[in-house]
């Protein structure tokens, strides 16, 4: 006999994921889908990006890397912190995963022992729930509130810790499913916060890059031993790649990397040799997300006559959060009717937001801006 274990049991589907899913085999079939699921760019790579990665394998070997990752990645990565942000990084400091997903991991395990609750942003990404749940952790929600623009506080943070004590705290900026971003002061209020409950903070930024008229500022600027998770997949367009990095105090690096060393050796090495590139690609890259202001603006302006016009703060990332209350209260059966009335995917809120996530949907603006148009046509005929 075959059982289930507990720690799997506990975790929920990736319902973005399972409309991506149903998305593809609808497109298999012949449908033409506007993928709105998803939090994909629909442009490739940089081309030094692919250059470099295709140089590297000519060579006709792919190594392991050290398991903190190349060196020379892990110096550049700390010399953009001092270029973009004015902060200084050690190149020690700085650990190459495979993607953020393994930095959460890798934090989580790090920081955390089991049963530790650790508080987290509801709405908020789903995976935050669902990889602290497999490691017997318990995510504590703290329920963003309107008059915060739907952005962690320092407030917050304490209301949630006066509930119940936690043992660390998990902030986004920009925000998925929102792209809310949180103020400079409200940031470092929140490092503050954390460091006078004696809390480790992890700060995930791994929409850097992505903004829209609104600066976003990384914690290590308040708070030199916050751990900061970051990627290559948003705006790098390295999504498949699976390429990220954290930075952390040096009391966590030897301990991490002993996990990563078991856990998966090392990141792709041509993956983080396209990586060590994509830094250097920003013009292209702020193209980009140029593309993606163009579609947040036809969304914003189009969403309001097709009853969605209540949204969250979309001030970067390449989502918009829309309350469909009026439309509907059973967003998850809202999603599967768009998906297959109007061939339009997007992710029901459920998936940010257990509880109020019934009455949302995110949409996803990352692909052209054709898509973008066809989507709006589309959605306005399907709700008219």
């Amino acid at each position: 006999m075959i059982s289930i274990s507990r720690r799997a049991a506990a975790v929920q589907p990736f319902l973005a994921m399972d409309v991506m899913a149903a998305a593809a085999a609808k497109a298999r079939r012949g449908d033409d889908v506007v993928r709105m699921e998803v939090g994909q760019p629909s442009a490739p790579a940089p081309r030094a990006v692919i250059a470099a990665a295709q140089a590297a394998l000519a060579t006709g070997r792919v190594p392991y890397t050290e398991a903190l990752g190349l060196p020379a990645l892990r110096e550049r990565i700390a010399r953009d912190y001092a270029d973009r942000y004015g902060v200084a990084v050690s190149p020690e400091r700085v650990v190459i995963t495979t993607g953020s997903s393994a930095g959460f991991v890798l934090a989580f395990m790090s920081l955390f022992d089991a049963g530790a609750r650790v508080a987290v942003p509801q709405p908020g990404y789903p995976a935050y729930r669902s990889i602290l749940a497999s490691l017997d952790l318990v995510p504590a929600p703290m329920v963003l509130r309107e008059e915060d623009r739907f952005a962690p506080t320092a407030a917050l943070l304490r209301e949630t810790h006066a509930r119940a004590p936690v043992a660390g705290a998990l902030v986004m900026s920009p925000a998925n499913p929102s792209g809310t971003v949180i103020t400079e002061a409200a940031l470092r209020d929140l490092c503050a916060a954390t460091r006078e409950l004696g809390l480790p903070l992890i700060s995930d930024e791994i929409y850097h890059g992505l903004s829209y008229g609104v600066p976003t500022v990384t914690a290590l600027r308040f708070d030199p031993d916050a751990v900061v998770i970051n990627s290559f997949s948003k705006y790098h367009c390295m999504t498949g790649w699976r390429v990220g990095w954290m930075v952390m105090p040096e009391v966590l690096v030897r301990p991490i990397e002993r996990l990563a060393q078991n856990l998966y050796i090392s990141a792709p090495y041509l993956s983080q040799v396209g990586a060590l590139a994509a830094l250097d690609a920003s013009e292209e890259l702020d193209a980009v997300r140029d593309g993606y202001a163009r579609n947040r603006a036809i969304l914003l302006d189009a969403l309001p006559g097709l009853g969605l016009g209540r949204v969250h703060p979309a001030d970067g990332a390449f989502y918009l959060y829309a309350d469909v209350a009026n439309l509907t209260n059973d967003a998850t059966g809202f999603c599967r009717r768009m998906l297959d009335e109007a061939n339009v995917a997007a992710t029901p809120g459920l998936d940010f937001d257990p509880d109020l996530g019934h009455h949302h949907v995110r949409f996803s603006f990352a692909g052209s801006e054709a898509e973008c148009r066809e989507a709006v046509a589309r959605l306005r005929t399907w709700l008219r």
